[in-house]
């Protein structure tokens, strides 16, 4: 097996977080249990998702904010927040007050544009400004200035017996090196590198070129080095991968064929670009932690990052998942030189 020029130095995973409308603390907690394991298992961060309107995670600061209390080492994260709903001024007092909480252990994912079926929901979430409302990547500079300290007011002092500050507080000082951005092309590669954040790459792409063939992994990797080309710490930016990864050492046989025919259903779309988007999406990985290993070190993208946060499949039961962060803990990890956090 070629060697990664790149040895996996953190291992992470990310959930969405599903509940059922008529018991959504039992799905919550199911979440939060995962975290745990997590923690337990020695992996380095659990990220959590971001679905409006639908049965996952609708508010994953909040759910941070929880875990952080049932846990102790593990790094908290979002990927990502879509800042189309978000006030960022706002958002920054969240996030600087959970990470105030957690000791330091939060890694914010954001990323811009309009609030999926923006039209269904304008009325709802921007009544009165929906055609005045930014959602380009300014709306990422202002989140990173108020996080990182910068004047959010005119006015600071004492009035009457109140005392205000001219910047969002809490002021977590650390927090505005773990802020990173989510992106899927070159633009947003490029930006995020030019404004020092972090790089979240997943199992979705941008096919911007007029033509084929298309290959995700090259395509992930132009991303990286385009990323890290832009960024003052040139190769030694942050970047995080996201794929779907389903070891299945310790596996059933149901369990094993149900995971075989979850990928093969989204194998399809991987084939070429989707919509009018141009949307690449990456094959689902699944096998033994050997076989996942071997299939890793020939990913030209993979091969140039030292940290995962691999993603949960969507629709699994709990002792799945159980199942899957166990293998990747105490089989995949270790296959790809990962070493578990105490």
């Amino acid at each position: 097996m070629p060697s990664s020029p790149r040895p996996l130095r953190k291992l992470g995973f990310l959930t969405i977080g599903l509940f059922d409308e008529a018991d959504p603390r039992r799905g919550h907690e199911s979440t939060l249990e995962i975290i745990e394991l997590g923690e337990r298992l020695g992996f380095d961060s659990a990220w959590l998702r971001h679905r409006h309107l639908q049965h996952g995670i609708s508010s994953p600061v909040a759910v941070m904010a929880a875990a952080s209390q049932r846990t102790s080492r593990i790094e908290l994260g979002t990927a990502v927040i879509p800042l189309g709903w978000e006030n960022p001024l706002r958002l920054a007092e969240d996030l600087a007050t959970v990470d105030i909480l957690s000791g330091g252990r939060i890694n914010p994912g954001v990323s811009v544009g309009p609030p999926m079926h923006f039209d269904e929901v304008k009325g709802a979430l921007y009544p009165d400004t929906a055609g005045a409302e930014d959602f380009s990547y300014e709306r990422v500079r202002r989140l990173l200035d108020f996080v990182r300290g910068e004047p959010a007011s005119d006015f600071s002092g004492v009035q009457g017996f109140e005392v205000f500050s001219d910047r969002v507080q809490p002021h977590s000082p650390g927090l505005g090196r773990r802020l990173w951005y989510g992106g899927g092309s070159l633009s947003s590669a490029r930006w995020a590198g030019e404004h020092g954040m972090n790089f979240l790459t997943s199992s979705v792409v941008k096919a911007e070129g007029a033509e084929g063939p298309y290959d995700f992994a090259q395509i992930q990797l132009s991303h990286i080095r385009a990323f890290r080309a832009a960024h003052p710490d040139g190769a030694d930016a942050r970047v995080s991968q996201g794929l779907v990864v389903i070891p299945t050492d310790s596996a059933s046989p149901e369990q094993r064929a149900k995971y075989e025919e979850y990928a093969a259903k989204r194998t399809p779309r991987t084939t070429s670009p989707q919509g009018p988007a141009r949307l690449m999406f990456a094959p689902d990985i699944v096998g033994t932690s050997e076989e996942i290993a071997e299939r890793l070190h020939t990913h030209a993208a993979f091969r140039e990052v030292d940290e995962v946060a691999f993603a949960l499949p969507f629709t699994f039961e709990h002792e799945d998942y159980v199942q899957i962060l166990t293998d990747m803990a105490t089989k995949l990890g270790p296959t790809l030189g990962w070493r578990p956090g105490t």
